[in-house]
């Protein structure tokens, strides 16, 4: 990828974190002594990418004065929240035309940076979207089956074995065929599953949502562990 855009998604309400998200938003919920959007920036810039932009919605003074000296772009979704695929076609205008890397800031990582393994592994003629998937049994606190089925030549089916990380490269022309203003990029991935152009790789390390409560106390053993 000559061209390195990343999107971060940093716009939902942190519902699940109750009283932690009640004066900031859900990025800013800090894990070991850092917020969470540090511990994502953390892994977005051992990349350099060329533009890193941020999408706000709840409280987004909070997150603009944060990365007010990070050299980060932020677009403010007003009125109802768009999801990831709305909020990610809501930035293109910042993001440009090529395939960007999307990171969710709600999960921690252990092991190989995610992104720089997408970028080895991506092959723009024959995917569509590479997914960072995480086998069940590296999800710290995942009580689930998984999201999808990788593959032995990394095409993904909807299945069980492997969790979505949150970390993926993705061609984003599509976007504009969706009708909804906001909507899932789930919407888009049916769509290249179709077309058999949906591809993951598997992480070689740990990973831990940090969406709920009890995740920030498990990503911090998790990370204790593993220094």
């Amino acid at each position: 990828m000559r061209d390195t855009a990343v999107m971060i998604f940093a716009a939902g309400f942190g519902t699940r974190m109750r009283h932690l998200t009640q004066d900031r938003p859900k990025p800013m919920v800090p894990v070991a002594g850092r917020p969470l959007i540090d511990h994502a920036l953390d892994m977005v810039q051992a990349i350099a990418p060329d533009r890193i932009v941020a999408n706000l919605h709840y409280l987004p003074h909070v997150l603009q004065a944060h990365l007010a000296d990070t050299g980060v772009q932020t677009v403010t979704e007003t009125g109802a929240i768009l999801e990831t695929g709305g909020g990610l076609r809501n930035a293109l205008p910042l993001l440009g035309d090529g395939p960007a890397f999307t990171v969710n800031p709600d999960a921690i990582w252990t092991g190989a940076n995610p992104l720089q393994a997408l970028r080895a592994a991506w092959k723009p003629a024959q995917m569509d979207a590479l997914l960072m998937c995480v086998p069940v049994a590296q999800a710290v606190g995942y009580a689930g089956q998984g999201d999808f089925a990788v593959g032995d030549d990394g095409r993904l089916q909807r299945g069980q074995g492997a969790v979505y990380g949150g970390v993926q490269i993705i061609k984003t022309d599509r976007l504009t065929e969706i009708a909804e203003d906001s909507f899932s990029l789930n919407v888009l991935w049916d769509m290249m599953l179709q077309d058999n152009r949906l591809f993951g790789i598997t992480h070689t390390g740990r990973w831990c949502d940090v969406g709920h409560p009890e995740g920030i106390a498990l990503a911090e053993e998790m990370l204790a562990a593993d220094v």
